[in-house]
Formats: C-alpha cells, structure tokens, sequence
C-alpha cells in the first residue's frame, strides 16, 4: 500500500511546474503602462472632448483601500460656478482649485472659516 502511494508521488514531481516569477516582455499579454506611455492610474487620464455629464462619471479609483473599506474617487469634482456654469475639475491636476472651493464653502458670509 505505502509503495503505491510513492509510486504516485514520484509521477507528481516529475511533472516541473512553471509559474511566471518574473515574466519576460515577450510573454506578457499587455504592455505596461510605462510602455504605453500613459498614466498609472487610467483613471487620471484627462480627456478635454468629454462633456462635463461624461466627467462627472468618470472613475478614478474604485478599490478597497488599506483597511479594506471599499472607496470610489471621481476623476472631475464638478462645482458650480458664481455664473451658474458647472465646471469639471480633475482630482490631479486641479487639486489646488478643489481645495479654494472646500475652503470657501467653510467660510461664513463675513470670510471666518467655521470648522464643523
């Protein structure tokens, strides 16, 4: 019985198992996004010929975060302006301008910020 058992092991590690450690080039399926010369994130990548309704659903993070709590992040914030117009700003590249816009809606009329 013991020698059956060997028998099989034996046939098991002569099969060689090859995983993919370091995959070469040749045997990816995909390029990189280094090689595609394109942002890490897809979702960073802006596109001026998108409405500001196709922005506004653009996602650039949709994972669960180190604890692993599910977020989702938009690519634009989407503000409206003293004229009525809504205006998409990206999470990168306009972070600056999203920040003046938090900050001012924790100002009161007379310019004190109020903290909640």
């Amino acid at each position: 019985m013991n020698s059956g058992k060997l028998k099989i092991m034996a046939n098991q590690s002569e099969k060689e198992i090859k995983q993919p450690v370091s995959p070469t080039i040749e045997s990816r399926e995909e390029p990189t996004p280094k090689e595609k010369n394109a942002t890490l994130n897809p979702g960073d990548v802006v596109d001026e010929s998108k409405s500001v309704e196709e922005k506004a659903k653009q996602v650039a993070v949709d994972s669960p975060d180190i604890t692993g709590e599910h977020i989702t992040v938009p690519t634009y914030f989407v503000v409206d302006e003293p004229d009525g117009e809504q205006k998409p700003l990206h999470h990168v590249k306009d972070a600056e301008e999203i920040s003046d816009v938090i900050r001012q809606a924790r100002t009161d009329e007379d310019g004190n910020r109020t903290w909640r």
